[in-house]
């Protein structure tokens, strides 16, 4: 049988026929550790080996040595149409000391819906002492680019990404906060730092401007920065570093195209002060989660970059060299489905989410 099979793929002329090349066995596997969860999105690590996840339906779960809990109580009501529904989630810095929890969704309004920002207190497997501290302007009547992952920086902000709602030309209007990330304080009150604060006319939130959706915010360990990505629309997904103030371009500038063909605007790429990504991918790959990792538990990867994708389902493996992109991997791709969020847990491993009805928490191990 041996001897068939090789000769198969040598072929009378000795010429190997495509898909009979052998494959390198993958480095990583990932590992099921709950099933049931409804197009789950973000995720939060909490004290005592507990893990938070948002399901973009609207409820929250806790998932604790492998079992999924009922949803917790006192989620604030969210516009799960379209893209809509429960989004980011993020511990605060001092977690174990205050209980804080903070989550974005879509909210519903009379105009429409944007992103919205809540905290909350989380004890007993509940929620309580719910505020909202911070709603995007302006409501709109579209379902899709609510942006809405969480971050907090070394500095004790918070940052929340948004998208232009499907109104592009908001993303260059600073009076509103579409395609935006703004910057806040820990009670959503606005930094004395933001570049915006007190130019009449501006909103004092955004740190910056002119992004399509981003959906995926990492701290570059090795020196603060915030890093971002976003969709771009037929190709031109990026990879961005975070300057207050600075104007991210779109859609004015962008390397990806109309859906179906065709430019953007006047299909510039480039435009005097205009930020260029640090990374692009061209066609999309639908980025969703970042995270940098630096654990040691897979050989080599301290100091990368990962990246989920929706479109390929896949994870993107992303090696750096002098802060640039020098290589890139795909993982687990076709295994799993599309991966929504990548973050790395307390035990030095990665973690995983894929956007699925019946979804996953999936742990990543070296291969045996």
């Amino acid at each position: 049988m041996k001897n068939y099979w090789r000769y198969l793929c040598l072929g009378f002329f000795g010429l190997v026929l495509a898909g009979c090349e052998a494959r390198s066995a993958s480095p990583v596997t990932a590992t099921k550790i709950v099933s049931g969860l409804d197009h789950p999105w973000s995720m939060a690590f909490l004290p005592e080996d507990e893990i938070l996840v948002t399901e973009r339906g609207g409820r929250l779960r806790s998932i604790k040595k492998g079992k999924l809990s009922p949803p917790i109580s006192g989620v604030p009501e969210v516009y799960a149409q379209g893209q809509g529904g429960l989004l980011g989630i993020a511990a605060h810095p001092q977690f174990a000391e205050n209980r804080l929890l903070y989550l974005a969704y879509s909210g519903a309004g009379k105009d429409g819906a944007s992103t919205e920002l809540v905290r909350a207190q989380y004890q007993n497997g509940q929620l309580s002492n719910l505020q909202k501290i911070f709603v995007a302007s302006p409501k709109v009547q579209t379902a899709h680019h609510f942006g809405g992952r969480l971050l907090f920086d070394k500095q004790g902000y918070l940052y929340l990404s948004l998208g232009d709602r499907g109104q592009q030309d908001l993303a260059q209007d600073r009076s509103n906060h579409a395609g935006g990330v703004v910057r806040l304080k820990e009670d959503g009150n606005v930094p004395e730092t933001n570049p915006f604060r007190g130019k009449a006319g501006l909103a004092p939130e955004l740190y910056t401007y002119g992004h399509r959706n981003v959906q995926g915010i990492a701290l570059n360990p090795s020196n603060g920065q915030v890093w971002t990505h976003e969709h771009g629309p037929q190709g031109g997904d990026e990879i961005n570093i975070l300057k207050a103030g600075a104007n991210y371009g779109w859609p004015v500038i962008t390397y990806g195209e109309q859906y179906g063909g065709g430019r953007v605007g006047e299909g510039k790429t480039q435009q005097a002060g205009m930020e260029q990504p640090m990374h692009y991918w061209t066609p999309s790959i639908a980025p969703s989660g970042m995270t940098f990792y630096t654990g040691n538990k897979y050989s080599g990867w301290n100091g990368n970059l990962f990246v989920g994708s929706l479109k390929f389902a896949k994870l993107v493996r992303l090696t750096l060299v002098g802060g640039k992109v020098a290589a890139e991997e795909s993982l687990l791709e076709g295994e799993i489905g599309r991966i929504r969020d990548v973050q790395q847990g307390p035990d030095g491993y990665l973690y995983l989410l894929n956007d699925e009805s019946n979804g996953g928490l999936y742990r990543l191990e070296p291969s045996q």
